[in-house]
């Protein structure tokens, strides 16, 4: 039962995160088409930068206590880079800056999602692996 339950929550997790980083990437391309003003756009980025740097920490967290090594190896840079970032004060979205900086940040969520989409085939693999494994 608790395969299940880790099974159902980490799915959850990562769909949750392809949420936040989808909203975030419709708000970057909503301001590069000038449809947002920057200061409305950094804002509603700014208040999901830190549930969804808490839901990364919490799946990579998840996978280490339920010892799903491989797929918490392959989260680990994420967060890595998620801490720095946090460490440095640099994780928020700056009203003056956002023009600038505007490429960066979608290809920094572009990578973050393509990152989410291999751990969601691994997870789906390795789901679909321990399945099979206890049938036999």
């Amino acid at each position: 039962m608790a395969e299940v339950f880790y099974w159902i929550l980490s799915f959850v997790l990562i769909l949750t995160l392809f949420c936040l980083l989808g909203y975030q990437l419709i708000l970057l391309v909503d301001l590069e088409f000038d449809y947002i003003n920057p200061y409305d756009s950094t804002s509603r980025i700014n208040q999901v930068i830190l549930p969804e740097f808490f839901i990364q920490a919490l799946f990579c967290f998840l996978n280490l206590f339920a010892g799903h090594w491989f797929i918490f190896f392959i989260s680990l840079p994420c967060l890595y880079y998620n801490v720095s970032l946090y460490i440095k004060t640099h994780h928020y979205a700056d009203v003056t800056e956002i023009y600038n900086k505007l490429n960066f940040e979608k290809k920094k969520r572009l990578f973050k999602v393509v990152h989410l989409i291999l751990i969601f085939i691994l997870s789906i693999l390795s789901l679909v692996w321990s399945l099979t494994d206890e049938v036999h």
